[in-house]
């Protein structure tokens, strides 16, 4: 760690507080656009920094990793997800890696449930109607959606963000279930009125709902495949504000043509960016551009999550939220 004011680049804008904070602590290189660093920008940021402050848009591999200059010792994460990073490479290369947990989970679960209610009420077709000024007025049978209320939720992934679901979801009378890849303990169940299933496809084969909130892993790429997806109920909805990676997005896209899924609500997807014009057109999706963790709350926190790593780190200190390889 050298000595002095730490050099640290950072790879996006940020909100404009937390930049001006890290202006004061740090000799920072900040962004005059926002657009997302190329690779061969990304491989000189990291040559010249002694931390290098990233987002999810950026992939830092092994090759990129190798390329990186000695004073690089810090790869401080803005988000939770370090999915994109060559976390044990990193270390190998004595580069510490830090993200930001806990700090989106509540505003991902709004967004949970706002895509449930967006889908099953149809709430972009009456928008839709509304702003071509195509209505003409109430009727007993027009958008005709569904009540949340006693419906079966299951949840995918009971970590932070599918608690905070479930506690929503028993708010709107949902009944909640969930897999996961370790069971809770019983206090926790309790509390949440969750009900445990230890196998995934009789899980998702009896419920109304179901919210993708694991993250992506080797273990977890399209866990929801074609053949999991065709053990849903026809009249089933399915949510994702997690990782795209986790449903094979090109069998959901035929199911929901075919009407064998009633409706998806979706923020994340297999692709990043390149969503499929198919999937775009369909009426029965609620498609959002990766906007769960979108608050102003939100972002300034993870920024000063991001800072307390950094002055952690040059304090001398492990940074508090340093990922551990293997612990992912």
């Amino acid at each position: 760690m050298p000595a002095g004011r730490l050099s640290v680049v950072v790879t996006r804008r940020l909100p404009e507080p937390v930049e001006t904070r890290m202006k004061e602590l740090f000799d920072v290189e900040l962004r005059d656009d926002d657009r997302p660093m190329t690779r061969e920008e990304l491989a000189a940021a990291m040559a010249r920094a002694d931390v290098l402050v990233p987002t999810i848009t950026d992939q830092i591999d092994a090759g990129l990793i190798a390329k990186a200059g000695e004073r690089l010792r810090l790869i401080a994460s803005f988000g939770s997800g370090v999915d994109h990073i060559d976390v044990a490479t990193a270390r190998s290369r004595g580069i510490l890696v830090s993200n930001t947990p806990g700090v989106v989970t509540e505003d991902t679960a709004d967004m949970t449930m706002a895509l449930m209610l967006a889908v099953t009420r149809r709430i972009p077709e009456g928008l839709a109607v509304m702003q071509s000024g195509k209505w003409e007025g109430w009727a007993p049978t027009a958008f005709l959606g569904g009540r949340l209320g006693g419906r079966r939720l299951g949840i995918l992934g009971m970590g932070r963000i599918g608690q905070a679901v479930a506690r929503r979801a028993r708010a709107f009378g949902l009944q909640v279930h969930y897999h996961n890849r370790k069971r809770l303990r019983p206090e926790v169940e309790a509390e949440l009125d969750a009900t445990y299933w230890e196998s995934l496809d009789q899980m998702v084969s009896r419920m109304d709902i179901l919210s993708i909130n694991c993250p992506h892993t080797p273990s977890t790429f399209h866990l929801m495949n074609a053949r999991r997806l065709k053990l849903m109920k026809p009249s089933a909805v399915i949510i994702n504000t997690s990782r795209g990676e986790v449903i094979d997005e090109n069998a959901l896209t035929r199911m929901l043509a075919a009407r064998q899924l009633a409706g998806a609500g979706l923020d994340v997807y297999e692709r990043g960016t390149e969503v499929s014009p198919d999937l775009r057109a369909l009426p029965n999706v609620v498609l959002l551009p990766h906007m769960g963790s979108a608050t102003v709350e939100g972002r300034l926190e993870q920024g000063e999550k991001v800072i307390i790593n950094i002055k952690t780190f040059a304090d001398g200190h492990r940074p508090p939220d340093q990922v551990v390889p293997g612990m992912l």
